[in-house]
């Protein structure tokens, strides 16, 4: 019997074996990518199509609702001239055949297409989101740098237990426990709570930014080559004088990178949001009053019975998606750069 015949049973059922694990990654691959490209998809599709120029750059605008027996109250009887503004203008009229005083289809809601936009919220988000970055880098940066140069000290350990919790925390636990430190907290000079306020909605951030931020400096601090923290040391630095001035620059795309995807999860929060900036429908600029936010003008205008709020929310969604995808996408391109230079 030559070898190859020997062989051959073992090979055919290795070659089996390789197929029915391919087909199972396969299927394993598709079940994790198609609902994401389905929710990316539908996103793009309905959110991209409310948007324009006034969904960028106005504020929000209460709907204009009519009934249908205001409707034939107000039609022209004449030959009343054509009012290209007039929202209602382009309504179907058979919409209105047939409707009478007290009939059912009379006491019906027609609703002119959406008005306003979201600048507002996208102002709130990035004021918000903004301060709880610079509130969230210092702590990050300096506890990851902690665990980095002290990786056994009893107090690091605890320390990255910390963290591991904090980042698996509920963001909705995250919230209560803001409204009740901050939010619910008795102001001594003027003995009543703080209240809703940006300021509320970025310290509650803070905590669901810094494990990122302290996890992600730890880790890229550790790639540094210890030969350069030894040349350091050999031209007469200190150890902290060579870590902020050699070890952190050299590992400072990485940092960027943990600071931009903390970023990212701050600016999809909601529920922190809710129990903290309480939201507005009106642009705010200032962080000691209740302000609007693109999360909160998703999740409200979605249960609004008013289709053209509905159609804001969706705008809302797709804004929030593109600028959470680009930065990660920034992400990406940082860390495929730190990785070439290493």
């Amino acid at each position: 019997m030559s070898l190859k015949s020997s062989q051959m049973p073992n090979y055919q059922r290795r070659k089996v074996t390789d197929a029915i694990m391919r087909g199972l990654v396969l299927f394993a691959t598709a079940c994790a990518i198609v609902p994401l490209v389905l929710i990316v998809g539908y996103v793009v599709v309905v959110g991209g199509s409310a948007l324009n120029w006034e969904f960028f750059t106005d504020v929000y605008q209460p709907p204009m609702t009519v009934t249908t027996m205001d409707m034939i109250g107000a039609a022209p009887t004449g030959d009343a001239p054509f009012d290209p503004n007039d929202p209602f203008a382009n309504l179907d009229p058979e919409a209105l055949i047939g409707a009478e005083a007290g009939d059912e289809k009379g006491a019906n809601i027609l609703e002119a297409p959406a008005r306003g936009g979201v600048f507002h919220a996208i102002v709130g988000t990035l004021l918000v989101t903004s301060l709880a970055v610079l509130i969230a880098m210092p702590i990050g940066i300096l506890a990851g740098v902690f665990l980095s140069e002290f990786p056994d000290n009893s107090v690091a350990i605890v320390v990255r237990f910390a963290c591991d919790v904090l980042s698996g925390a509920p963001s909705i636990i995250v919230g209560v426990t803001a409204y009740i430190l901050v939010v619910n907290a008795t102001n001594p000079n003027t003995g009543q709570p703080y209240g809703f306020s940006g300021i509320a909605g970025a310290i509650a951030l803070t905590f669901l930014m810094v494990p990122t931020i302290t996890r992600t400096t730890e880790e890229v601090l550790k790639l540094v080559p210890e030969a350069t923290r030894e040349a350091a040391l050999a031209m007469g630095a200190t150890t902290w004088y060579s870590t902020f001035t050699v070890v952190i620059p050299t590992a400072l795309s990485g940092i960027v990178t943990g600071v931009m995807l903390a970023f990212a999860r701050g600016a999809g929060e909601t529920a922190p949001l809710i129990l903290t900036v309480l939201g507005s429908n009106v642009l705010v600029t200032g962080l000691l009053q209740p302000i609007a936010a693109l999360p909160l003008v998703t999740y409200r205008y979605t249960e609004s019975p008013f289709p053209s709020e509905n159609t804001l929310a969706w705008g809302s969604a797709f804004v929030l998606m593109m600028l959470v995808l680009l930065v990660n996408i920034l992400v990406r391109i940082a860390t495929r750069n730190r990785l070439r230079t290493h």
